[in-house]
């Protein structure tokens, strides 16, 4: 079973823009959920992006991004 925190972390490497590895995301505190913040983080420990508010996916992050991304055009069909 997938958890929420699974969810929010899907969720986030689905904002993130693959046809350019020069866009990324900045998650602010001041102004995204508590729970998309800790998704960010958490994306940060697992070594997904360079930053722990966002920032760019690494080579980890675009494989895991691809994934999530594919998976949710895949449902949506």
């Amino acid at each position: 079973m997938c958890s929420n925190e699974k969810l929010e972390e899907i969720k986030l490497l689905n904002e993130f823009n693959l046809e350019s590895t020069a866009s990324g995301i900045k998650v602010h505190s001041t102004e995204a959920t508590e729970t998309a913040v800790a998704a960010a983080a958490r994306l940060f420990d697992k070594g997904f992006t360079d930053h722990v508010d966002g920032g760019y996916l690494t080579e980890r992050g675009i494989e895991a991004a691809n994934h999530a991304q594919k998976l949710m055009r895949l449902l949506a069909n």
